[in-house]
């Protein structure tokens, strides 16, 4: 087992919790709600409160409107330096924590902490959001993981400007050791060369990724952060086919 795998039980429940979102009552679909929060907060103690609260708000969101339901979940905190091991993945359906690693900004994104963000093609900074993991393929940095953006104006360009998962060997504990951080990406969050397959392997197909930064900007605009209105998350899928189309 790669050594920075750490895994931690929590229980079959919340893939159950996570099925009963679409409850039409609203208190027990709050009581799963804070039940699934419960649990995996338990599992990933060094994750802040406030950034799983809203990767599971926008994964809510994407179920409620159609995306279909994701097995597993990754969440990025990047307002944590790169020395810190900052992604989470999450196996929903096991009720696991399956692994707690590093992950690589953008060289433009900042140096040990990641303080800019873009959605422009060549901007070699990363972007924030929520994504959906799509295939996986082969390409220069070995076995790699394609993203699709689903914000427009944030992200929803991730795929035209080549933003994937994949391995890098500048993604080590020995690079914090030396240079107090790890390497910087042109905007992927690369991982280490040791995880790289689970990585892809657990996300691939569909599953979705949840890129946080305390962005005041998208944080007041995101559709899937503020999903009161069903029309404005319709929009913004809209705009994100359009983008697709031009891409």
């Amino acid at each position: 087992m790669p050594k920075h795998h750490k895994r931690r039980k929590i229980s079959a429940l919340v893939a159950g919790a996570l099925f009963t979102l679409g409850l039409s009552a609203a208190g027990h679909a709050q009581t799963a709600n804070d039940d699934l929060f419960g649990r995996l907060a338990s599992a990933a103690p060094k994750l802040s409160p406030q950034v799983l609260e809203a990767a599971l708000k926008a994964t809510r969101c994407a179920i409620s409107n159609g995306t279909a339901m994701p097995e597993r979940l990754a969440v990025i905190d990047f307002s944590l330096p790169s020395s810190k091991e900052r992604l989470w993945l999450f196996d929903l359906n096991e009720g696991e924590l399956i692994l707690r690693d590093l992950v690589a900004h953008g060289k433009n994104s900042g140096n040990a902490e990641a303080t800019a963000f873009s959605n422009i093609e060549g901007s070699h900074q990363s972007s924030i959001g929520l994504f959906k993991a799509a295939e996986s393929y082969r390409g220069s940095h070995g076995y790699s993981l394609r993203l699709d953006g689903l914000e427009p104006g944030f992200n929803d360009l991730a795929r035209q400007r080549a933003i994937v998962i994949h391995g890098a060997d500048y993604v080590q504990d020995s690079w914090v050791t030396k240079y107090g951080r790890i390497g910087r990406s042109h905007g992927c969050p690369a991982v280490d060369n040791q995880i790289i397959k689970t990585v892809v392997d657990e996300l691939k197909g569909g599953q979705l990724v949840f890129k946080y930064y305390p962005d005041q900007e998208w944080l007041q605009s995101s559709s899937y952060l503020n999903c009161d209105s069903a029309g404005q998350l319709a929009g913004a899928r809209n705009a994100t086919a359009v983008a697709g189309d031009r891409s």
